[in-house]
């Protein structure tokens, strides 16, 4: 039977989500990540598939989102974005850690992934963590700096008036250079990669991820089966059953999971 708990790990409320009878042995590890005013419940179903599968699965809670939301306006937030991206990728490494140190994971066998925002941070994380098995980025996007100046761009079309001067914009891009796979591709090193993406994604764009991948394919050529793109030409912002099934096969054979769904 898997199990869900309502747990603090590092300091961060998060849903665990493991089969009863594994929950005190060392197991495969999974951090799922979830979109942007989204919240960690709605991504229970990725959690119990790789469950089913053997994999301790957590949900951590965002900044700013679910039972860790403020009160705030919608524009306060959208220009929050990147702050949580990052405290998100900050806070992988605590949750890990707690669960290592409780002796509950293998080391070897960890995987990254979320929907999104999620994708994004999952595509951040690799650039930083050298303990990450495997990811799958769900709708994310590996180029942090030109998303930003993308966001910007909508924004001011649309007339808003950004509460943030330019000098802190510049200053936020170039804080965001460390963490742009785009811009440090060697971090992969060969690393299993998938990626889902619908073609008529409105919110994260579908080309400038598909030309990343292309670019890092040739880097593969060694394990061409490291890196997968699947591109669905009816989707928009919403991932496919294909997507999710997609996602735990990937984690399945990349992390030594049991039976394929």
């Amino acid at each position: 039977m898997v199990i869900v708990e309502r747990i603090i790990a590092g300091g961060v409320p998060s849903l665990h989500v493991v089969k009863e009878e594994l929950k005190n042995e060392q197991t495969p590890f999974v951090l799922f990540v979830h979109g942007f005013t989204s919240a960690k419940e709605h991504n229970l179903h990725y959690a119990y598939l790789l469950a089913e599968k053997g994999a301790r699965v957590v949900l951590p809670e965002a900044l700013y989102h679910g039972e860790r939301s403020e009160s705030m306006p919608p524009m306060e937030l959208n220009v929050r974005f990147w702050d949580i991206v990052m405290n998100t990728i900050h806070e992988l490494k605590a949750i890990k850690d707690f669960f290592l140190n409780e002796g509950l994971i293998d080391e070897s066998r960890i995987g990254v992934s979320g929907t999104s925002m999620g994708g994004i941070v999952t595509l951040g994380a690799l650039t930083q963590y050298e303990w990450i098995s495997a990811g799958v980025s769900l709708m994310g996007s590996p180029h942090y700096v030109h998303f930003l100046r993308k966001q910007v761009d909508y924004l001011r079309d649309a007339g808003h008036v950004l509460p943030i001067s330019d000098e802190d914009l510049e200053a936020k891009m170039q804080s965001l250079e460390p963490f742009d796979l785009s811009l440090h591709k060697e971090s992969l090193n060969e690393r299993p990669l998938l990626f889902w993406h619908g073609e008529k994604d409105q919110v994260v764009p579908f080309k400038p991820t598909w030309a990343f991948y292309e670019d890092i394919r040739s880097a593969y050529e060694a394990n061409p089966d490291n890196i997968q793109f699947i591109r669905d030409p009816n989707a928009d912002h919403k991932v496919s059953r294909e997507g999710l099934l997609g996602l735990v096969n990937w984690f399945e054979t990349h992390l030594s999971l049991s039976t394929r769904v």
